[in-house]
């Protein structure tokens, strides 16, 4: 099984810089999109064999989610179920057979760390869900979670400490989440790969010199941890300031 997550910057946009394309290449059984900014039937999308499951924002151009899936599933729900988060489109959990699949747009704690405070709020009640989903079956956890976890996962962790994407706060957040029965499946294959990245600022040249972070996931329930296969980052794929990340499942 194959599923593919990108953060898209905007989907009406990456519809112009070749989405489809690589959409059609990657053929993927389960494709996840994040920040899609539009509501459903603002953009013509014809997808063939896939199902759309879509979660936007209430606040139009904002935020939002989207799951096309060629395998149907057998229920799907968007948000958490907590009224407090459940307005930005930032999740849609589909349950399959052997799985749950968790799609995430994690809120950013923003440039003065202005909504670090609710960040923190959003990271508990996430990882309290997660974990009810995992007392009943294993989960597939992707999307833009912006952290990067270790200094590793960013071309210049040291004079990024503390910028949003890179506090203790939100690292240990992490930690916090894959400590409960979670892993990080990039890491669990590549643990010293350096120069892995999937988010470029479009500041000072930043891709063209991969000074890049890695903030865009595939987490695993850890009993999943027999059925990884291979764990992808596709950095040659533009269209948006982030590229597609990809998971290999043996199910």
């Amino acid at each position: 099984m194959k599923l593919i997550s990108w953060n898209v910057n905007g989907l009406r946009a990456c519809l112009n810089k070749g989405f489809k394309g690589f959409f059609t290449q990657l053929d993927a059984d389960i494709f996840c999109l994040q920040e899609t900014k539009m509501q459903p039937g603002q953009a013509e999308l014809d997808l063939p064999g896939y199902r759309q499951y879509w979660n936007s924002a209430e606040r139009k151009g904002y935020s939002g989610t989207a799951v096309f899936t060629r395998i149907e599933p057998l229920g799907v729900r968007c948000g958490l179920g907590i009224d407090e988060h459940d307005h930005e489109g930032r999740v849609i959990t589909l349950e399959y057979p052997d799985f749950y699949l968790v799609n995430c747009y994690t809120p950013n704690s923003k440039q003065q760390l202005e909504r670090l405070d609710y960040r923190m709020v959003w990271e508990d009640a996430m990882r309290n869900y997660l974990l009810g989903l995992d007392a009943e079956k294993p989960v597939v956890y992707c999307g833009d979670l912006n952290v990067a976890h270790q200094p590793i996962d960013l071309k210049n962790p040291r004079p990024n400490e503390g910028h949003a994407g890179y506090t203790a706060k939100e690292r240990q957040k992490l930690t916090e989440l894959l400590d409960s029965g979670f892993l990080d499946s990039f890491r669990v294959l590549y643990p010293d790969r350096t120069g892995a990245y999937s988010w470029w600022s479009y500041r000072f040249h930043a891709r063209a010199n991969n000074a890049g972070w890695r903030i865009d996931y595939f987490i695993l329930s850890r009993r999943l941890a027999d059925k990884l296969v291979d764990s992808t980052i596709w950095p040659e794929v533009t269209g948006s300031d982030h590229c597609p990340v990809g998971l290999e499942l043996s199910l």
